[in-house]
C-alpha cells in the first residue's frame, strides 16, 4: 500500500541513453541535504546557493537559461532528481527558500509542479511570521483584501494562489501603527510582532486645553521622532478608541470631527497613506471574525459594541458601564490599604493585578476556599494576595462591593444582545453571539468563562444558545494585532488607505 505525498509526484521519465553520465548524483544531492538541515544557520545561505545550482545542473539545463524566463524553452524531466523521494525534493525547496523556490520553477515543467503547491508556500508563510497564526493569515487574505464592504463568505472571494500571496504581502511596504488606547497609545512597525513603545493617548497628550489639531500634530510628530522615521516615507494606521458612543447627530458631527482631524494633520505632515479603524473592530479581526460583539475594558469605562460585517451597529445601541481598569486598580489598591499592606505607586499596585488576580467561577464558593498567593516584586519586595485576588475582579460583576452605581458587565453585555437579537438585520441570527474580550484588564484569568457562564444563565435559552467569551486573542495587544493583519495584507494599502486627493474628495462632498 503506498503512501500519497502531500506534493505531486513528479512525472518519471527513462533514461533512453544508459551511457549518458549525469552531472550530479542523487546520492550527492541526498548528502548535501542532509548537511544543508544540519549545519548551523550562517552557513545555511551558502548551503542554499549548492543546492541551487544542484537544481540546475541535475536537470541539465545551464544557469543561464534559468534566467531566460518563460521565453526558454522548458524541458519536463527532473533529470537526476527523478531517483530522489518526493519528501526530499520539497525538503530542497524548503531550504532553498521563496526566492529561489521561485527560480527553480524555471528550469522545467516538474519543478514548476512542485514549486506551484500552494502547501509550500503555506509553509514559507508560516516561516515568515512564526509567531502570527497560520489561521489569522489565511483569514485576514480571504475576508480583509478587498477593504469595505468585507468579504462575508470566502467562497466570494476568487481561489488564491499563495505563490502570489507570499510574493505580494513580501513587497507590502512597512506601515507606523499607532493604537490609541482610552488610557495609553502603543505603536511601533507592522512588520515587528509586538509595538516596540507606548505614550500618552492622543486624546489626552498635551495640554488639553489646546485645540486638538495642535494636540494631535505634537503627538504624531512625538512618534515619529521616537521611532526616528520620517512621516513622508510610509503609511500609517491609527487605532481609534470608541468615543461618542452613541447615534445621535451631535454624537456623530464629534466622530466625523475626529477623524478628520487625525487625517488633516497626518497629510499636513506629508503621510502618504492614512488609515483610521477603532478599536472595537480591530479586536474582532484579531480573533478571527468579522461579525460579534466587541467588549473593551478601557482604562476609565467598558464598552460593549456590536458589530456586524465590520460596521458597528450604533443604531443597536453600543452600552457603556463605568468601570474600567483604573476603577480596578483603585479598588484592589483599598484592600491592601484595609490589610495595612504597603506600597510605593499604584504601578505596583497594577503589576500586582496582573500578576496574582483572577476572577471566580463562582464568588461565594471561592470564599471558602484557601487562595493565598505570594509575588515578589523586583523592586518593593513580597506581596502576598488572599481574597483580594478574585474579589478586584468581581466588581466587574458586582458594581456595588466598589461603591460604584453602574450597570454590571455581564447585564450590559446580555442586553446588547438583546438588542441585536430583536433588531433583526441579518438573515443570520447568531452574528452576535461571538463575544471578543480585548484590553488589559480583560486579559484576568477566568473572566471569559464566568461571563459566558452569566450570560447563560440571564438571557433565555432560544437568545443564549451558541453564544462564546473568546478571551484577548493577543492579550493587551489585540487592537494593535487586528491592526498588523490589515497592513501586512497582499493588497495593502490600496483598499484601506486615503490618499490626500481621496481625502479631500471625501471631505468636499462630505462623505464620511
Amino acid at each position: 500500500m503506498t503512501t500519497s505525498s502531500p506534493f505531486p509526484t513528479p512525472p518519471t521519465k527513462k533514461m533512453q541513453n544508459d551511457e549518458k553520465s549525469s552531472l550530479i548524483s542523487p546520492a550527492l544531492s541526498t548528502m548535501l541535504l542532509r548537511l544543508a538541515v544540519r549545519s548551523p544557520p550562517p552557513l545555511r545561505p551558502a548551503m542554499s546557493s549548492i543546492l541551487r545550482k544542484i537544481v540546475e545542473l541535475a536537470s541539465n539545463r545551464p544557469p543561464s537559461a534559468a534566467a531566460g524566463g518563460a521565453a526558454s524553452a522548458q524541458p519536463s524531466s527532473l533529470g537526476d532528481f527523478e531517483k530522489l523521494p518526493v519528501d526530499v525534493l520539497v525538503q530542497i525547496l524548503r531550504l532553498l527558500g521563496p526566492k529561489d523556490a521561485m527560480r527553480t520553477s524555471l528550469v522545467c515543467k516538474s519543478w514548476r509542479s512542485l514549486v506551484s503547491d500552494d502547501r509550500l508556500w503555506i509553509w514559507f508563510l508560516d516561516e515568515e511570521c512564526p509567531n502570527q497564526p497560520r489561521e489569522s493569515i489565511f483569514f485576514a487574505e480571504t475576508h480583509l483584501r478587498h477593504g469595505y464592504p468585507i468579504q462575508t463568505v470566502p467562497s466570494e472571494v476568487p481561489e488564491l494562489s499563495f505563490m502570489s500571496m507570499y510574493s505580494q504581502r513580501a513587497q507590502v511596504p512597512g506601515a507606523v501603527i499607532i493604537d490609541g488606547g482610552s488610557g495609553y497609545c502603543k505603536y511601533g512597525w507592522s512588520k515587528y510582532d509586538r509595538p516596540s513603545g507606548s505614550s500618552a493617548t492622543f486624546l489626552e497628550f498635551g495640554n488639553i486645553e489646546s485645540p486638538m489639531h495642535a494636540r494631535l500634530r505634537h503627538f504624531f510628530a512625538t512618534i515619529y521622532s521616537r521611532m526616528q522615521v520620517r512621516p513622508s516615507m510610509q503609511p500609517i494606521f491609527v487605532s481609534i478608541p470608541i468615543c461618542h458612543y452613541d447615534d445621535t447627530e451631535s454624537a456623530k458631527a464629534s466622530r466625523r470631527q475626529l477623524k478628520e482631524a487625525i487625517y488633516s494633520t497626518l497629510f499636513e505632515m506629508n503621510v502618504p497613506e492614512v488609515c483610521a479603524i477603532n478599536q472595537a473592530t480591530l479586536s474582532l479581526y484579531a480573533a478571527g471574525e468579522i461579525s460579534g460583539i466587541s467588549i473593551n475594558i478601557g482604562f476609565q469605562a467598558t464598552s460593549i459594541v456590536p458589530i456586524l460585517h465590520g460596521k458597528v451597529m450604533r443604531k443597536v445601541g453600543v452600552e457603556v458601564t463605568g468601570l474600567g481598569a483604573l476603577k480596578l486598580t483603585g479598588f484592589l489598591r483599598e484592600l491592601m490599604q484595609q490589610k495595612n499592606i504597603s506600597f510605593e505607586s499604584l504601578y505596583t499596585i497594577r503589576t500586582l493585578k496582573e500578576k496574582l488576580c483572577y476572577v471566580a467561577a463562582d464568588y461565594e464558593a471561592e470564599l471558602c476556599k484557601n487562595t493565598e498567593a505570594t509575588y515578589e516584586h523586583p523592586v518593593e519586595g513580597s506581596f502576598t494576595l488572599s481574597r483580594e485576588r478574585f474579589q478586584t475582579g468581581e466588581i466587574l460583576f458586582q458594581p456595588r462591593m466598589a461603591g460604584v452605581q453602574t450597570m454590571s458587565l455581564h447585564q450590559a453585555v446580555a442586553l446588547c444582545i438583546e438588542h441585536c437579537h430583536d433588531a433583526e438585520l441579518n438573515a443570520d441570527d447568531t452574528w452576535f453571539k461571538t463575544v471578543v474580550l480585548s484590553g488589559g484588564t480583560a486579559c484576568l484569568p477566568g473572566l471569559a468563562e464566568r461571563l459566558e457562564k452569566e450570560l447563560h444563565g440571564l438571557l433565555p435559552p432560544s437568545i443564549s444558545s451558541g453564544i462564546r467569551v473568546v478571551t484577548p486573542p493577543f492579550g493587551a495587544n489585540t487592537a494593535w494585532f487586528g491592526a498588523k493583519l490589515i497592513t501586512n495584507l497582499s493588497t495593502f494599502p490600496g483598499p484601506w488607505c486615503l490618499t490626500k486627493k481621496r481625502f479631500r474628495q471625501k471631505s468636499r462632498f462630505n462623505l464620511w
